[in-house]
């Protein structure tokens, strides 16, 4: 593969990345940092739960920060130099990728195609969607429907660049800490609409209401901090992910993006480096 440069100030390549939830977005903010303009692509109603740090709810808020960086919902290609000049990354609702036909009539280029909604099936774009092509996690084959897999999964391969092949399979099991372990992820207790009783970083004790769903009530599994709740008034199906409960009881931690965020950052920005450099 040839090289792919990096975004420099006078040229208009950028690196674009689909998702905005919080892994997505802990790439995003490692990438900004390094000097790298970004783009992100995110559905008409994200589904995001760490609405804390993800760049995803600038959809809904028009404007949102992430640690240090702010981000902006923009409603078209032309709005994009506007919200980089402000040192911002510029969020557009686009889940179908059409950005990637527009700007092929402009002086943009997508230099790098980043995959981060981490939906655990083969992606619905080609390989040969952008010169660099990278995918989280399961679903994504190095060589076959991308360039580089990075892994998501945690233990001693997280963040590890896969150059040929797949990831480690998913597991279906969420992460847990300490005794806590599936009770940490709250789910939808039937089909209806989410409405939300409480706020990212309330301190819950075991039953307090969290939300709930055409009336079902959903109640604190155990003690601890709401690290994630679903925006308020979206539709959802039984069993949907909702909520996320941290027994660390420590409310700083919703504002920080993961180290799960940066570990697999780092495997980005070195596939990207690798690429470059080659």
């Amino acid at each position: 593969m040839g090289k792919v440069p990096l975004a420099e100030p006078e040229n208009q390549e950028f690196v674009l990345i689909r998702g905005g939830g919080d892994l997505a977005s802990g790439v995003a903010l490692r990438l900004h940092h390094s000097g790298l303009r970004i783009v992100i692509t995110e559905l008409e109603q994200p589904l995001v739960i760490r609405r804390s740090v993800s760049f995803a709810e600038a959809v809904y808020e028009g404007e949102t920060q992430v640690e240090d960086i702010s981000a902006e919902r923009v409603d078209s290609i032309s709005g994009l130099l506007s919200v980089w000049q402000k040192g911002q990354i510029p969020v557009l609702i686009d889940p179908d990728c059409r950005i990637l036909d527009h700007v092929k009539q402009s002086s943009l280029q997508a230099a790098v195609l980043i995959d981060a909604r981490m939906t655990k099936s083969p992606p619905d774009l080609a390989i040969d969607s952008a010169p660099l092509v990278i995918g989280l996690g399961p679903g994504f084959v190095a060589g076959e429907n991308c360039h580089a897999v990075i892994e998501t999964n945690r233990g001693h391969y997280l963040g590890r660049v896969i150059w040929k092949g797949g990831p480690l399979p998913n597991t279906g099991l969420p992460e847990g800490y300490g005794e806590q372990f599936r009770d940490r992820v709250l789910r939808a207790p039937r089909d209806g609409e989410f409405l939300a009783h409480s706020s990212i970083c309330d301190k819950l004790r075991t039953g307090d209401l969290i939300a709930a769903v055409d009336g079902e009530q959903i109640l604190a599994p155990f003690d601890g901090v709401l690290r994630g709740l679903l925006h308020s008034g979206l539709r959802v199906e039984k069993g949907f992910k909702v909520g996320d409960v941290d027994p660390r009881n420590d409310s700083e931690y919703c504002r920080l993006v993961s180290d799960k965020s940066l570990a697999i950052a780092g495997g980005v920005l070195e596939a990207i480096l690798a690429t470059h450099h080659s």
